[in-house]
């Protein structure tokens, strides 16, 4: 059990982790030498799209600054393609430090949501179909070179 204000440790075995080390398959929008961007397999709108790091770190409040540095510009890149893609009103970027605060995968990243105006979110937990999640990458994809 962790204690008050004492840091948990980074677990290796967590989703992203896994996915970082091939051992799980997902839909990749960008990688480069510290980070990678996929789809969200249970995404709240069309586009809902995740950026981490390579760097093993549970969160924001433990990653090493070059890191966080690189996952951010990476955010802003995945952002403004998705806003493009999906002819967006505007972008929310969701983070969570620590269960308390909702994180429930304890590798930092970033949720990147293409929002439209008076259109809400589904409701979360429910699996995306996965030939949509391909084609949603590949619009996000094409808008990066654009």
């Amino acid at each position: 059990m962790v204690h008050q204000g004492a840091a948990a440790a980074y677990d290796p075995a967590n989703i992203f982790a896994r996915i970082l080390r091939g051992e799980l398959p997902c839909h990749t929008i960008r990688e480069d030498a510290e980070t990678l961007a996929f789809m969200d397999i249970m995404p709240r709108c069309d586009g809902h799209a995740l950026v981490i790091p390579k760097a093993a770190c549970r969160n924001l409040l433990d990653a090493p600054p070059a890191a966080l540095a690189a996952v951010i510009r990476a955010t802003q890149n995945i952002a403004l393609a998705a806003r493009r893609a999906f002819a967006a009103d505007g972008v929310q970027i969701v983070q969570y430090n620590e269960a308390p605060a909702g994180q429930v995968v304890f590798h930092l990243h970033f949720h990147v949501l293409p929002v439209r105006d008076g259109v809400g979110l589904r409701k979360p937990g429910i699996m995306g179909d996965a030939t949509l999640l391909a084609a949603h990458a590949e619009r996000i994809k094409a808008a990066l070179e654009s």
